[in-house]
């Protein structure tokens, strides 16, 4: 049967269309999407829409003839929260191998190769689409990083590749595909965000002003930078009410204990105001100009991307200013770019510092700074021991780039210098961490050195006021730091939960297990101390207990992996490979939990 005319026309125009998809949890994949779109349009495609997943209904991917996903991948192996709606679509049985049949697809993934399931997400959704039915434009695109260049030196090769490719399958989809890399031929056409200025006197009192949490929730609307998380406004303003230092005063590592309660709210002021613009989502009414960069703008921690250097380029008026700045801008260009901005943490203040001539205007600004995103710290207190409280265990962050230059983390050393005895409110989000919370019947092997600890001193505080109505499961905790007189963590905590009748304690069938890694001449860690209790380890195990790992990314999380299947094979008699498919049943039925961050 021959297609009917309107189906003729869909399908022209589908041809001559490029969907492009992303799911990001910082802003990187937003990035190098929007990038992807920029550069087909440059190429001449009739129409390109770029569009965050959760802006998109995936029941209409079938009527899509070119779909580029780019996509990022958080925590262990898991999705952007953007995506996660998305991928359960896909995931449905109903939907039959040839489901896609007709799309052509191309995935970009976005990760880092110290994690061990390095852009898991883009894998999957990479496989699930071949399995749908959909085909593969190109291979996909592995940004990583670890890389020299950072996910750049894997992007710059796959659009080469994509846009080849498309041009090959249909070239009325690219005309110009050679405009795409001519530097010559480069426009800026116009800000996305458009500012309308008001001075005090012609703004009148809104009730927004007296609320911290509706001045936030308008601000994080107004940036179109954080429009991809939607997730509003905080839900919670805490105060602090503790700020101890944990470590030793004078260490080189500065950890802090500190503990929010209560929600309150504070009154603000009036004057410069930032209104919506057409392109600006829909915005509250009008806000304070500093408050909007305060609180949406990451102009002194993120590095800015490669795109705010091209735009630079067109406000410098130094021509050797120009210059320099199209050289970063250019493919030629990028390896230096890398050391000079993201390796050495410049900010967006300081990138504009370097080039003075550059008078980019507030428009450009608002759409290209980084925004400013949340942090995320594991909550170190139960609900049942502090009903109003939540507690964090925090690390300052501090270091040195390779330039020697000293450079501090914006939350963490904004929450050190607080003062509890002040009236000191911090906008809270509250999310289910990705180690779930255990029923009290269920033996635990926790293994959690330095800040790992966090969640685990949460998981002992709950178990010990579950006791007082309950039996409770053995607990076995591991934990790992320098020196037991500089940084032992909640030193005294553990030692009193570890004595008498307490949760740690050996008469409930627990244990404290602690490695100082530089108390003497060998190094000595968690999965030292873990094979050194096999015994009980495999015991715990044999009788259902559920491994819980969290801290560092970098080794420790393998190397602990590795030392438990080392106990596996002892005590079970077995090889190997089938210790670690013993973990992986383990995982699979949520019985091995990993928490880890950089």
């Amino acid at each position: 049967m021959a297609p009917s005319a309107a189906e003729a026309d869909s399908a022209a125009s589908s041809s001559g269309r490029l969907l492009v998809l992303y799911a990001s949890q910082t802003g990187n994949a937003m990035d190098a999407a929007e990038r992807v779109g920029r550069e087909a349009e440059r190429g001449g495609c009739p129409a390109v829409d770029v569009l965050s997943m959760d802006g998109f209904d995936p029941s209409r991917l079938p009527s899509k003839r070119f779909v580029v996903f780019v996509v990022s991948t958080t925590g262990q192996g898991d999705p952007p929260d953007s995506m996660k709606g998305f991928w359960r679509y896909l995931l449905r049985k109903d939907l039959g191998a040839q489901w896609l049949k007709g799309v052509r697809h191309a995935v970009f993934g976005l990760g880092d190769s110290g994690y061990q399931k390095y852009n898991f997400a883009a894998k999957k959704l990479d496989r699930r689409l071949s399995h749908l039915g959909a085909e593969r434009v190109v291979e996909i695109g592995l940004g990583d990083d670890q890389h020299p260049s950072g996910y750049e030196g894997a992007l710059d090769p796959w659009l080469l590749s994509l846009w080849k490719s498309l041009n090959e399958t249909n070239q009325s989809l690219l005309p110009r595909v050679s405009d795409i890399n001519d530097p010559n031929l480069s426009t800026l056409g116009d800000p996305k965000a458009h500012v309308i200025y008001y001075s005090s006197n012609e703004v009148s009192q809104d009730s927004i002003l007296s609320d911290p949490q509706k001045i936030i929730n308008s601000a994080r609307t107004m940036s179109p930078a954080l429009q991809f998380h939607n997730d509003g406004g905080p839900p919670y303003m805490l105060q602090m009410v503790a700020n101890q230092r944990l470590t030793v005063e004078g260490s080189d590592r500065d950890v802090r204990h500190f503990e929010l309660e209560d929600p309150s709210s504070i009154q603000g002021k009036s004057d410069d105001k930032i209104s919506k613009g057409s392109a600006v989502s829909s915005l509250m009414d009008r806000i304070k100009l500093k408050t909007f960069v305060a609180l949406t703008m990451d102009i002194a921690s993120a590095s800015p991307r490669r795109y705010f250097f091209e735009v630079m380029s067109f406000f410098a008026t130094a021509e050797h200013e120009k210059e320099k700045l199209q050289y970063f801008a250019s493919p030629e260009g990028r390896d230096d770019l890398y050391q000079y901005n993201q390796k050495e943490s410049r900010t967006v203040l300081e990138v504009l510092e370097d080039f003075p001539s550059v008078q980019m205007p507030f428009e450009w600004l608002v759409q290209l700074t980084p925004p400013l995103k949340k942090r995320a710290f594991s909550i170190s207190s139960s609900p049942l021991a502090h009903p109003n409280q939540i507690h964090l265990t925090v690390s300052i962050v501090s270091w040195l780039t390779p330039f020697k230059r000293t450079r501090h983390g914006l939350c963490s050393t904004w929450l050190a210098g607080l003062n509890p005895r002040k009236d000191n409110f911090i906008p809270c989000w509250i999310r289910q961490g990705s180690l779930p919370p255990p029923h009290p019947s269920v033996p635990l092997v926790l293994i959690g050195p330095g800040t790992g600890c966090a969640p685990f001193r949460a998981f002992v505080e709950e178990r010990a006021a579950q006791t007082v109505a309950e039996p409770t499961a053995p607990v076995l905790f591991f934990f790992g730091c320098r020196n037991q007189d500089n940084d032992f963590l909640y030193k005294d905590f553990w030692l009193t939960h570890a004595q008498d009748e307490g949760v740690l304690s050996s008469k409930k069938g627990g244990g404290l297990f602690v490695a100082f890694s530089r108390d003497q001449p060998q190094k000595v860690y968690v999965q030292h101390k873990i094979k050194e209790q096999s015994a009980r380890v495999w015991n715990l195990l044999l009788s259902g207990a559920a491994v819980y790992i969290a801290g560092s990314s970098t080794k420790m999380p393998a190397d602990v992996t590795a030392a438990l299947e080392e106990v596996i094979c002892k005590e079970h008699g077995v090889k190997k490979e089938d210790a670690s498919k013993w973990l992986r049943d383990l995982e699979r039925v949520g019985r091995f939990n990993i928490e880890t961050w950089s």
